[in-house]
């Protein structure tokens, strides 16, 4: 019952499972992180690599802070949808179907009635996007900063393409590519690789150049602050004075607007290809022949 004491433990369980992954990603990341000093722009930190038969799978910072954004987003959803009633009383249930409904008609409106089912799929990849490229605001290493964890998504998605493909059958799924023009073939193979690449540089490169550009302007900002404060005596000189406002400025724009927007992008770009790979009206043909030739053998 909500307001009840087992209600309000449940909540701060949730709240606590929301926030935990998060600190813990923090305090790993002062312990690991090498001093380094001027500027420092590298990689994804390997922290420990488990021997395989044929490759060593190394275990990476992106890895892990993309399990510890999948667990905040988990307990973020289970404290939004905990304690639903069929008459929504909280504002955490208005919310919640807020969310889900403006994602059935983003869904809705970009791949149609059919594919009315992908809805969690597309809010949960917006989620992890815009949360993984979030976290670099708590000065942690966004998942969305590493090649691997966005060429994951783009193959799934990939996967998702040809299997929609396929379900036309496998004669329209080759078809497909000598289309408009048997010549034309090898470009369509092409194209057809080149959209998991495309989603892949697309959207880690704008992560990436984000993440560039606000360290150079940190950098650059703290070069200008010495060299106009650095007559004053002492430890007031080295201060950066410049440092303090400005990057938090810049950080609405390359890590609160662009990683959202580069979210958004993804997930619509996904809707698009998958929906676009599939032909309804074959589908529906090839699926009426099959039960018309079963009921014939009946």
């Amino acid at each position: 019952m909500v307001g009840s004491r087992r209600f309000r433990v449940i909540d701060a369980f949730l709240i606590i499972m929301m926030i935990l992954p998060m600190v813990f990603a923090v305090v790993l990341k002062i312990l690991t992180n090498p001093e380094s000093e001027g500027i420092a722009i590298s990689g994804a930190l390997v922290y420990f690599t488990i021997p395989m038969p044929k490759w060593d799978l190394p275990i990476t910072e992106s890895q892990v802070n993309s399990w510890l954004v999948m667990i905040s987003v988990l307990g973020l959803c289970l404290y939004l949808t905990h304690g639903l009633s069929p008459k929504a009383d909280t504002k955490r249930q208005h919310l919640a179907e807020f969310i889900v409904n403006k994602t059935e008609s983003l869904v809705h409106e970009n791949m149609g009635e059919f594919f009315g089912g992908f809805a969690p799929f597309i809010g949960a990849i917006l989620a992890l996007s815009a949360f993984s490229s979030l976290s670099s605001l708590l000065g942690i290493f966004p998942p969305t900063s590493d090649l691997n964890v966005i060429a994951g998504w783009a193959v799934l998605v990939f996967l998702l393409i040809t299997y929609y493909k396929l379900k036309c059958g496998f004669v329209y799924y080759v078809k497909s590519f000598t289309e408009p023009i048997a010549i034309l073939t090898p470009f369509n193979i092409i194209g057809e690789i080149a959209t998991p690449v495309s989603m892949t540089f697309r959207h880690y490169g704008n992560i990436v150049s984000g993440s560039v550009i606000s360290a150079l302007i940190a950098a650059g900002l703290r070069i200008l602050s010495s060299w106009i404060f650095g007559w004053l005596p002492g430890k007031i000189g080295e201060f950066p004075f410049l440092r303090i406002g400005l990057p938090a400025v810049f950080s609405v724009y390359f890590d609160i607007f662009s990683g959202c927007l580069q979210a958004f992008i993804f997930s619509i770009l996904t809707m698009i290809n998958i929906s676009g790979a599939f032909d309804f009206n074959i589908y529906t043909a090839r699926k009426n022949k099959k039960l018309s030739k079963k009921q014939k053998a009946n």
